[in-house]
């Protein structure tokens, strides 16, 4: 094992240590399952976080043939059938 020292804001570190106290978890142990978990859920296959998300364009999301004219007239044909009380 590495001993490592990281500084931390005060802030996040008294929220740490509840947490870490609440779990019965030492700081150490509490901030390797965070590193664990960060590795977790960022795979090294993930695109870098500064080319930003870009939501899917509507011809990957089924509407596929769909015009949009005939989307705008479905969708307010739904709108007549289930209005939004208000």
């Amino acid at each position: 094992m590495t001993k490592t020292q990281i500084q931390v804001p005060e802030r996040l570190f008294a929220q740490i240590k509840k947490f870490a106290r609440q779990h019965e978890w030492s700081l150490a142990e509490t901030f390797r399952r965070g590193a664990e978990l960060l590795l977790e859920i960022y795979p090294e296959d993930a695109p870098p976080v500064s080319q930003g998300w870009q939501p899917p364009t509507s011809g990957k999301v089924g509407w596929k043939g769909l015009s949009a004219a005939q989307l705008r007239e479905i969708a307010f044909e739904d709108q007549s059938k289930n209005p939004i009380a208000g």
